[in-house]
């Protein structure tokens, strides 16, 4: 059965005009500008949008599926976000990774988790590894399971110039990022290498030195985080003028922080004219965002949510910027980067992963995989235990109460 939308103000995420969509099976069937006449018996529904804002789905390319965290104790273990919180946030397509615990996390409950998103209703993959070297596997090597494990697409968040990280030298770096480029080239994936940076001085050096001595294409190394120090952002922008794509992160900005918020950041990138496809954004969803004293003790604790890339989103819409400068960050370009070709754009053949805005830029309705997951702010579909009911405080709740 089809879904006909009607008077779209539509961005595919380049600015087409008002649009007719016609869309069937999970993929966007046809689109144009003149009267569709189709047979009433295969119209499911049809939708007047009366000019409101369509962008292809969000593409999600850093989150923790099944929670981040732990730095802590197992207490600040963040708990694994739900479906809706995604769907709400206008995300469609998610990529998911451990983090600093991968003892308690596993690459087996990850895979599991995506393949639950899945079955939930979204797009979903994730990277092997994590911080530390070895890497969580399932196949016993990085390389393997991208080849062997169908949901994996590279190996991420390995973590640079951080105190929690492995320490890693350059020559161990090169060769993390050649299982990338390997397991990538194998089997047609991204094999990308998806980089936590922290906060050290030593900021992209290993990332340089490997570009001026390696053999491994830029375009495997993508720094995340960049936007967490001044210093470390401008590094980064000069890294695009050699072939990395990096990925700036929505996460709150205090005033005083060192770091840019997401809406500057990339505010800067494209007004100072670094190449436009080489800048992606993330949420950080369900991770955690520690701050440390010179002790490497946590000062104050926050979660990473997947409503911090809407609001930029919303942000960048109100500031009056052209949506197509924008839009390929949240859209486009992480759908490229990750090789997923039917993410990130709305064509004939395209995914029928869609936001639809309400007169504030804000998530009105969100469809993933052709079906409806949010209708006037609402979701409609919930993740399989979002409905259980408890008692006492939730573990979000219980996160919060830690960081106040």
């Amino acid at each position: 059965m089809l879904t006909i939308l009607k008077h779209a103000q539509l961005y595919t995420p380049r600015f087409v005009g008002t649009k007719t969509l016609v869309i069937g099976g999970e993929r966007v069937l046809w689109i144009g500008s003149e009267n569709l006449s189709v047979p009433s018996e295969l119209v499911n529904e049809v939708l007047d949008l009366e000019g409101a804002c369509v962008l292809p789905g969000l593409v999600d390319l850093h989150a923790h599926p099944t929670g981040g965290g732990g730095e802590s104790g197992p207490a600040s273990r963040v708990p694994a976000p739900s479906l809706s919180s995604y769907t709400r946030a206008g995300v469609t397509s998610v990529v998911g990774l451990l983090g600093t615990d991968a003892e308690t996390r596993s690459m087996e409950s990850l895979l599991a988790r995506i393949r639950a998103l899945r079955e939930e209703g979204i797009s979903a993959w994730c990277y092997t590894g994590g911080y530390h070297l070895p890497g969580r596997t399932l196949t016993g090597s990085l390389r393997g399971d991208i080849v062997h494990l169908q949901e994996v697409i590279g190996i991420g968040e390995l973590a640079l110039s951080d105190f929690r990280s492995s320490q890693l030298t350059l020559a161990e770096l090169l060769r993390v990022a050649s299982q990338a480029q390997v397991g990538g080239m194998i089997t047609g994936k991204a094999g990308i290498c998806h980089l936590h940076m922290g906060d050290s001085e030593r900021g992209l050096d290993l990332v340089r030195a490997a570009l001026d001595t390696g053999d491994v294409p830029a375009r495997v190394f993508h720094p995340t985080h960049v936007n967490r120090r001044v210093a470390l952002f401008e590094e980064a922008l000069d890294l695009t003028t050699r072939g990395c794509s990096i990925d700036i992160t929505a996460f709150p900005v205090e005033e005083g922080d060192e770091g840019l918020s997401a809406q500057i950041a990339l505010e800067r990138y494209l007004d100072e004219g670094y190449p436009a496809q080489r800048v992606t954004l993330s949420s950080d969803s369900g991770g955690c965002l520690p701050v440390f004293d010179s002790e490497a003790e946590i000062v104050h604790m926050d979660v990473g949510r997947s409503s911090d890339l809407t609001q930029t989103l919303t942000r960048l819409f109100l500031s009056g910027r052209s949506p197509q400068q924008f839009l390929p960050a949240f859209t486009s370009n992480p759908a490229q980067l990750a090789k997923l070709p039917r993410k990130g754009v709305l064509g004939p053949g395209s995914d029928a992963d869609l936001v639809v805005l309400d007169g504030d830029y804000r998530v009105r309705d969100v469809m993933a995989r052709g079906c409806w997951h949010v209708r006037d702010a609402q979701s409609v579909i919930l993740g399989t235990f979002e409905t259980a009911q408890s008692t006492g405080l939730s573990a979000h709740e219980k996160i919060e109460s830690y960081s106040s």
